[in-house]
């Protein structure tokens, strides 16, 4: 069979999108919640369903893969294109998160297309993402029989609760990871006409702050005057850490001018904000201060309180109470580590504490380190015509301002590899909340630069993708 051509695949591929959406509505209609254990069948069930569905692709090797105390992966490849080609990793996760179903406009495990978006949990987040290359996958394969490099993928079933156990993977079955290249698709465009490559992510660190002032909680009325208040001295305290704005002023970063230039490209507008992240009528963004909202969100730290021990309506009294804590969940610039952070966040906290109490601090839950990368070489430039051919421009270089372990870990098992973070997501999208969705006109997008992108990387060979 003669080698296809790119434009007769990508016009393939376009005609396929239907095929495609329904294949992603049937992932979808599965609830594989990775942190309910009530729905691990679910997650098994869905694995074993993409195996089967690679296998019919005319991927080799189509796979379950299993470790004790583990969800699983799903792995396959096509390495038939020979030792000279490059061989590229696409992975993504088949895991989501679990839904409120009362904040819901519609069931969250039912494909609802409403307009231009398909609305259920992991539309976007991140079924969307790798289904858009099983989309180019199937349209090389069915018209000239081949992938123009060879290809793995690699599926995860435990994204989000952290990969805890994607490492063992990656040591438990060394060959499946084996790759020239990776693309790593769970990641967000600025917006449906612009695409993202993402470059940097934010770390993690958790702190309890503990005020201490008494042995026990006394009557308000008989001493209130006279003795610290833990609950308003928590308050003064995680206000230290603030600026005017509420922004975290403790541990900013310096940013290259350049990167600072380039980061007003990224579409994040006053309108953007506002409907992406729900705020309310009345309510404004956080001024940027001459300071791109990009800088703000991707680059550096910020804080919120994500728990405190402070009285509740449901517990109130008139009591002075004896001690008070928050936990503090601080995200970090990519480059900063949680002991640096931890180190000032004390500093400033334990000197000349209000009212004199007693403050401590702890490291508090779960700690991830951030990911900084400069996309250069060969495999970018193959990325950005891809892109060009296909959404009309290159990729805006983009951070994200959570913490994505899997990506850290790629990058400190894999660094030495051209790491292509692409997804799609949208600031629409409500990863993690009520109402997640997909932009189609995005995932048709999607489709296209997956397919152009593998004849692309083809293009430069096994030794070329690296530079």
């Amino acid at each position: 069979m003669p080698h296809p051509s790119l434009s007769a695949v990508a016009d393939l591929a376009a005609r396929q999108l239907p095929d495609t959406l329904a294949q992603l509505d049937r992932y979808l209609a599965i609830p594989a919640i990775s942190c309910d254990e009530s729905h691990f069948a679910d997650v098994r069930r869905l694995a074993a369903a993409i195996r089967d569905d690679l296998e019919a692709l005319g991927l080799d090797g189509a796979r379950v893969l299993e470790l004790e105390g583990a969800l699983p992966c799903v792995a396959a490849e096509w390495m038939r294109a020979g030792e000279d080609a490059p061989t590229v990793l696409i992975y993504g996760h088949l895991d989501l998160q679990p839904v409120e179903r009362e904040n819901w406009n519609t069931d969250p495990h039912v494909p609802t297309t409403i307009g231009d978006r398909l609305y259920a949990r992991g539309s976007a987040d991140d079924m969307g993402g790798w289904v858009s290359h099983m989309g180019a996958i199937r349209a090389w394969l069915e018209e000239g029989g081949e992938l123009p490099c060879n290809v793995r993928l690699i599926i995860e079933g435990e994204e989000e609760i952290g990969s805890p156990n994607l490492e063992r993977f990656m040591d438990a079955y060394p060959e499946a990871f084996e790759a020239d290249v990776m693309v790593l698709t769970d990641c967000e465009n600025p917006s449906p006409d612009v695409p993202g490559l993402t470059v940097s992510l934010r770390g993690l660190v958790e702190i309890e702050l503990t005020c201490e002032a008494l042995s026990a909680d006394v009557h308000s009325g008989l001493w209130g005057g006279m003795v610290p208040d833990v609950s308003i001295a928590l308050v003064r305290l995680i206000s230290r850490l603030t600026d005017e704005d509420g922004r975290m002023k403790v541990g900013r970063v310096e940013v290259p001018e350049a990167w600072r230039a380039e980061a007003w490209r990224v579409p994040l507008d006053e309108p953007t904000i506002r409907e992406g992240a729900h705020i309310v009528d009345g309510v404004a963004p956080l001024p940027h201060r001459d300071i791109p909202p990009a800088e703000w969100m991707w680059r550096q730290p910020s804080i919120t309180v994500v728990a405190t021990t402070l009285p509740t309506l449901a517990n109130k009294k008139n009591a002075l109470r004896r001690k008070a804590s928050a936990i503090l969940s601080i995200r970090l610039a990519p480059n900063q580590s949680a002991e640096s952070m931890f180190a000032a966040v004390e500093q400033a906290l334990t000197t000349e504490p209000p009212a004199g109490v007693k403050v401590s601090l702890a490291m508090a839950g779960w700690a991830g380190e951030g990911w900084l990368y400069e996309p250069k070489g060969p495999a970018f430039d193959a990325v950005d015509r891809a892109y060009e051919a296909t959404w009309g421009e290159r990729p805006v270089q983009v951070g994200v301002g959570g913490s994505i372990p899997f990506v850290a870990l790629f990058g400190r098992r894999f660094g030495d590899l051209p790491l292509i973070l692409n997804g799609v997501m949208d600031p629409r999208t409500t990863a993690h909340g009520p109402n997640e969705s997909l932009h189609l006109g995005i995932f048709a997008k999607a489709v296209a630069a997956n397919v152009h992108l593998l004849a692309e990387l083809a293009a430069l060979g096994k030794h070329g993708v690296k530079g």
